[in-house]
């Protein structure tokens, strides 16, 4: 379902000459009422009214994680703080947190996109959404929560935690759209397993996932286990929190990114130069909308690539891949470069295996090493059993790693349910070396 007509399925021309006048406005107003930019622009030798065309975005400065951090909480504020009715901070794993504000306005555009993220996915009005997103300074549960009230759907605020109490809500309930991270789903399938509860006889026919990077094989994974469809949503709270882009339930193929609110880049992590459409490289982010906490060119470091290819949903807004990795939170083990998502391919094509595993990554003298440890998919009583079964079963998925990485790994198989769950986002990567 297409939630806005108006502007999820203009032609190309008509969204361009949008961002454009919306572009040209927010370079004004950040170059009046913002210290960082006004100093950017001018080190560029740039003036706002130097952008004649989209093309000339790419004169404006690139604004990184540490400029939010070095103005840290409100500097990067476009508007006084009496007009800002909202205050997120991101959980932020290194120094400050980054703090964002916005107004009421902000606020009526992000329930806007959150209505057509769940539109998208094929919620309606009548529909009873079970939203396990976490509520608080993280944007995850208020943004679906606005979404789903814009939309008309009934929302369960459960937020995340007390997993035992969310299964008996969901049995007397019958929520029918599931909004979590896609990790806390598969936690919530086992927890359901472990009370008696068959989670394919509850009603839900959605799940909305995102706030973590997530394969086409956990989809699989998910979709088998829960009998729902599972499409994927992305965000950030530095952009707006979740309602950036978001999947259609129709094709599953690419997340529709709301242009008329957001600029998309995409670039050579290295360089910073443009790339062009289907290559990939790191997402860059221009807000279009936002007031109290504007950002041009924000570099996401989260890698993707952008392509243009009509979708059978009718909708003509340009489509990002699937969140790859992280160009900040690569590993570079022996000198080869790993994503977490590699790892996880290799291991979500057996079925014998689990979606549930950790990365540890040590030094032992000079030389990286890496563990992976994984549960697998047999019964408890079974596991001490097959001793012999398990280490060709782990010298397998080591050598799959290393043909398909060029690195060695050490595979480790563990019991079911033995590596710790997550209730929020899933931690895939203990990295010792940095300890």
């Amino acid at each position: 379902m297409i939630y806005d007509e108006e502007f999820e399925a203009l032609p190309r021309e008509a969204i361009e000459a949008i961002q454009l006048k919306r572009l040209r406005d927010l370079a004004e107003r950040v170059y009046a009422t913002v210290p960082f930019y006004k100093k950017a622009f001018d080190e560029r030798g740039v003036k706002p009214d130097d952008i004649k065309s989209l093309e000339d975005l790419q004169k404006l400065p690139f604004t990184m994680k540490q400029d939010l951090r070095d103005n840290y909480p409100f500097g990067m504020f476009a508007t006084p703080m009496e007009n800002v009715v909202r205050i997120h901070a991101s959980s932020g794993t290194t120094g400050k947190p980054t703090v964002v504000g916005y107004t009421r306005r902000d606020i009526n555009t992000w329930s806007e996109l959150m209505a057509r993220t769940l539109a998208a996915a094929g919620t309606h009005r009548g529909d009873i959404v079970h939203n396990a997103y976490g509520y608080g300074l993280f944007t995850g549960g208020l943004g679906f929560h606005y979404g789903a009230e814009r939309l008309g759907a009934s929302v369960i605020p459960v937020s995340g935690g007390n997993t035992k109490r969310q299964i008996l809500l969901m049995k007397d309930f019958g929520p029918t759209v599931l909004t979590c991270t896609p990790s806390y789903s598969l936690h919530l399938f086992d927890v359901a397993g472990e009370a008696g509860v068959d989670f394919r006889s509850l009603k839900f026919k959605v799940g909305v996932f995102g706030a973590e990077p997530w394969t086409e094989n956990i989809r699989n994974e998910i979709e088998n286990k829960l009998g729902l469809d599972a499409v994927d949503v992305y965000g950030l709270s530095e952009i707006i929190g979740p309602g950036v882009s978001a999947e259609c339930v129709e094709a599953k193929n690419g997340l529709h990114i709301f242009e008329d609110h957001f600029i998309p880049e995409i670039i050579d992590p290295q360089t910073g130069e443009p790339l062009p459409y289907g290559e990939v490289g790191e997402l860059v982010f221009t807000t279009l909308t936002k007031q109290a906490f504007p950002l041009i060119r924000y570099r996401t470091r989260d890698l993707s690539v952008l392509y243009r290819e009509p979708c059978k949903c009718g909708r003509t807004l340009v489509r990002m891949g699937r969140i790859m990795g992280r160009s900040d939170d690569m590993l570079i083990i022996r000198g080869v470069n790993v994503f977490p998502s590699q790892i996880e391919s290799v291991l979500m094509s057996r079925k014998d295996i689990a979606p549930h595993y950790v990365l540890i990554v040590d030094r032992k003298g000079h030389m990286d090493t890496l563990e992976v440890e994984v549960e697998v998919e047999i019964k408890e009583e079974a596991f001490s059993g097959a001793v012999k079964d398990l280490q060709n079963m782990g010298r397998d998925i080591e050598k799959d790693i290393k043909d398909l990485l060029g690195v060695s790994c050490k595979v480790r198989l563990v019991e079911p349910k033995t590596i710790q769950r997550s209730e929020g986002k899933a931690q895939r990567v203990i990295d010792k070396r940095k300890t």
